[in-house]
């Protein structure tokens, strides 16, 4: 049994001094607010699998992409026959900067999507490394982006 390779983007806009996180709506494998995420491709370079997922589930175009020294992973609670043999997910953290603009969610994957505040976004997260990996960004972005 195995993991799956993926990476986490916590996609975020800038206003003048507000700044705004994306959450997508998920309706496949699960229910709840999640930031765009996906599984990196064989052969592909984890920068390009950010901005592949980023195109694929919200249709923006990336203004700056951070990597962030923070990874993990995670069993699933089922397995998927879209997913055989693959017990769960490993993942890296990305920020990713977008002109906000008109999203094109994925309809396979989300049901809708929010531009909310930090506060919001921590409080709509459901999974403990999402809500870390929003306070990872959240300091960074506070403290001299």
């Amino acid at each position: 049994m195995n993991y799956r390779r993926a990476v986490f983007l916590v996609v975020y806009t800038k206003n003048k001094s507000k700044i705004e996180y994306l959450l997508l709506k998920r309706k496949l494998h699960w229910r709840g607010w999640e930031f765009p995420k996906g599984g990196i491709e064989k052969g592909e370079k984890k920068e390009k699998a950010v901005i592949r997922e980023l195109k694929e589930e919200t249709g923006l175009k990336k203004i700056k992409i951070k990597r962030f020294n923070f990874s993990g992973k995670y069993k699933y609670n089922k397995e998927f026959s879209s997913r055989p043999r693959i017990i769960g997910q490993t993942f890296s953290l990305y920020a990713v900067e977008v002109k906000k603009a008109r999203v094109r969610i994925s309809k396979k994957e989300h049901s809708g999507h929010k531009w909310v505040d930090f506060k919001t976004a921590l409080k709509k997260l459901k999974w403990p490394n999402q809500r870390k990996s929003l306070k990872l960004v959240n300091s960074w972005l506070n403290n001299g982006v």
